[in-house]
């Protein structure tokens, strides 16, 4: 894949170990996020994505269990066609405690994935399927989860 480093100092993206999917991101710049907050932050880099195919950024899970960092638009999409900086858009998702991230930490991973462009058809009805119309929930599993409360407006 095609790279460009628009900071020189950052790594390239890398793979922690044989096998994994996501490549490391790592952040350009020291940032302190504050419980709830939200910034994007640039990881230094630029590809070219053949057409066919397309990244997704993820979060890492390890900094999503132990400090409650996530991506707000989990998975971030680069399309084949977009050239400029990848850039990450993160959330703390801790309640109470500020995450301090510093230039060169690993913040995200990429996985590169083949797509496919479906060509869209309208029709007067779909067909039938086993699942039908059903949405959230509606192959069960969650017996013991109870619904929220909800509440009268005023």
């Amino acid at each position: 894949m095609l790279l460009t480093r628009l900071d020189p100092d950052v790594p390239v993206p890398a793979y922690a170990c044989p096998g994994d999917a996501g490549a490391d991101l790592v952040t350009t710049s020291d940032i302190v996020l504050e419980p709830g907050e939200r910034a994007v932050v640039g990881t230094g880099i630029a590809i070219a994505l053949p057409i066919g195919f397309a990244g997704f950024v993820h979060p890492r899970s390890g900094l999503a269990a132990r400090a409650g960092l996530s991506v707000v638009n989990t998975p971030g999409t680069i399309d084949a066609g977009y050239r400029g900086e990848i850039r990450v858009c993160l959330i703390n998702h801790d309640p109470r405690h500020a995450l301090r991230l510093r230039r060169g930490d690993r913040i995200a991973q990429l996985v590169v994935q083949r797509v496919e462009q479906a060509r869209f058809v309208e029709v007067g009805e779909l067909p039938d399927s086993e699942r039908g119309a059903g949405g959230y929930g509606s192959t069960g599993g969650h017996d013991g989860l109870s619904e929220p409360e909800r509440r009268e407006s005023p």
